[in-house]
């Protein structure tokens, strides 16, 4: 569970802005694949970078809490 809302921001991201580079190609009629390629990779990298920091805390949250399990 926690591997899918650490990863939903940044795959979101893509998703968001691949649809809106698609659309664009196709009213415009442009078909260049690097062209939907380079600002999806910009937008995931951006919003890896704003959300790391809350990514890190969470990982470092559930990896406490799994050194720190008594087991029965």
């Amino acid at each position: 569970m926690l591997l899918i809302v650490l990863s939903l921001p940044v795959l979101l991201t893509g998703l968001i802005v691949a649809l809106i580079v698609s659309v664009m190609q196709a009213v415009t009629q442009v078909q260049d694949q690097t062209l939907g390629l380079v600002p999806r990779i910009l937008a995931m990298l951006l919003a890896f970078a704003i959300t790391a920091p809350w990514m890190l805390s969470k990982l470092v949250e559930f990896s406490r809490e799994m050194f720190t399990c008594s087991l029965p």
